[in-house]
């Protein structure tokens, strides 16, 4: 095989891999326990991925779990929404992680929401584990 071609080749897989690695999120704590746990790597679809819109934050549903910037939280938030209300005319969704107690603490928008949890056969799609080497190296 010619250096071209492997250079090609890798060059190809490099690409392939960063372009898998933007649609995970490493999970950072237990809030969405036993949906998946701190460690585990969710599949997302991207509401901006180098201007294509995979998904409009404005058609989630409730049930959706989405990742979200937060107005309480320096990170993104991996949570799930629980219901939608309407406030002087502004669409707005109550999130809440599976295993806390109450949902989060302010409203979320639509604009807030930049990633949605990517379901196969309705379930999130999940790789176990794998996530906590991304802890492990952050410090998280």
């Amino acid at each position: 095989m010619s250096t071209k071609k492997e250079i090609a080749i890798y060059a190809l897989i490099i690409v392939v891999g960063l372009l898998v690695a933007q649609h995970m999120n490493v999970v950072v704590s237990g809030s969405m326990e036993p949906v998946f746990y701190r460690g585990d790597i969710v599949v997302v679809e991207k509401n901006d991925f180098l201007g294509i819109n995979e998904f409009n934050p404005k058609n989630v549903q409730v049930g959706d779990i989405v990742v979200y910037n937060a107005k309480w939280f320096p990170n993104l938030v991996i949570h799930r929404i629980i219901n939608e209300t309407t406030v002087n005319g502004s669409k707005y969704f109550v999130i809440k992680g599976d295993n806390n107690n109450a949902p989060d603490p302010y409203l979320v928008t639509p604009s807030q929401i930049t990633q949605r949890v990517v379901k196969i056969e309705d379930q999130p799609f999940i790789i176990p584990k794998i996530g906590y080497i991304t802890i492990w190296l952050k410090g998280l």
